[in-house]
């Protein structure tokens, strides 16, 4: 008789029976079209992941960083980390302060996951690598973002300058219900804290689910105050089901694409060319097809802006100063508007080495 296998192998395969079952995006760290350091809070490196923190003495520098062959999850395959370099913090560990990275995914891709998010008896399961040069104790927490608010807070003991992996298996609920509504806003945000500070923490249960209130209990505020401490993560996934599977590693032309759906660059360095242009009256717009249909219309960013873009026409160039997106722009294409009239057939370019076109369209 035929032996039916399904539910032994899925655990393996993953809740999809093969490819895409990490929730998370770039959890691998190996895209970063932001760049490679900052010591700005926000989105400024990694892909998906933010770093951000409020008053620090000095600002720490957020990197992706290169892992070799010492560290433990490069033999699984990962090659980049996500990390924080503490700056000296004299100040101490005040009420208000703190250091956290952050990514948040879409309602709609944790509604239509597979997991029953309003049974305790279905799960979905984090895993994530972790190393930080101070040995303490570590929270990280769950939040969802639709109707009430709800926590799921974390704790996790690290030992100093040791790779751990660290997994957790996080039930549904339905007292107090959790609700993700099927569209594109923010569903589920996950928090792995170096610090906060008590003005965000207080008394509650860990892994168990609960109002959101505060955000975790009370930090140990060694690592905050040690000066140029190190926290760093890589390998973050979230699969549904009750099992911490295997990482699942895709290529970097697919991961760069999933991430080009929150922010992706058009345009970079001296001469690079950004579109075509036609002129009406006194303003040039210029036509963008986006590389990939992004989850809502972008707003615009650029670096370096001081005549650093220029329009090309039969009239010779003309110094661009300002670049709007106009009302008829779409997730997949950009019309951008700018004064001046360069003649007839133009075309818009990065004039600058170090200017740069990009748009986002970040949770």
């Amino acid at each position: 008789e035929k032996q039916d296998l399904t539910d032994d192998i899925k655990p393996l395969l993953g809740s999809s029976g093969g490819g895409n079952k990490n929730l998370i995006i770039n959890g691998a760290m190996q895209c970063a079209q932001y760049g490679s350091s900052s010591t700005s809070s926000g989105f400024y490196t990694v892909d998906r992941f933010q770093l951000n923190f409020t008053g620090t003495n000095e600002a720490p520098t957020q990197a992706q960083a290169a892992l070799t062959s010492s560290d433990t999850p490069y033999n699984s395959g990962f090659r980049f980390s996500y990390k924080v370099t503490n700056g000296n913090q004299t100040g101490g560990g005040g009420a208000a302060k703190f250091i956290r990275f952050k990514t948040t995914i879409e309602a709609q891709d944790i509604a239509q996951s597979g997991w029953n998010y309003t049974s305790s008896s279905s799960n979905v399961t984090l895993s994530f690598w972790v190393k930080a040069s101070v040995a303490q104790t570590y929270y990280g927490r769950l939040q969802t973002e639709d109707g009430t608010a709800r926590n799921y807070p974390f704790s996790f003991a690290l030992s100093a300058n040791t790779w751990t992996k660290v997994t957790k298996t996080i039930p549904g609920n339905t007292s107090p219900t959790l609700q993700f509504d099927n569209n594109n806003g923010a569903g589920l945000i996950l928090e792995i804290v170096p610090y906060y500070g008590t003005d965000y923490t207080g008394s509650m249960s860990l892994d168990a689910w609960a109002t959101y209130s505060d955000r975790t209990p009370d930090n140990t505020a060694t690592w905050y105050t040690t000066n140029d401490a190190t926290f760093e993560i890589t390998g973050v996934q979230l699969e549904v089901g009750s099992v911490a599977t295997d990482f699942e590693h895709i290529s970097f032309a697919d991961e760069l694409r999933r991430c080009q759906r929150y922010y992706q660059v058009v345009a970079e360095g001296a001469n690079h060319i950004i579109g075509s242009v036609f002129t009406v009256s006194s303003y040039i717009y210029s036509v963008v097809d986006l590389l990939v249909t992004m989850r809502a219309t972008p707003t615009i960013e650029v670096s370096n802006f001081s005549n650093a873009f220029r329009a090309y026409g039969t009239g010779g160039g003309v110094n661009v100063n300002t670049l709007t997106i106009t009302a008829e722009s779409r997730n997949n294409r950009v019309l951008i508007e700018q004064s001046g009239n360069p003649g007839t057939v133009a075309s818009l370019r990065c004039y600058d080495a170090n200017s740069k076109l990009a748009f986002t369209a970040e949770l």
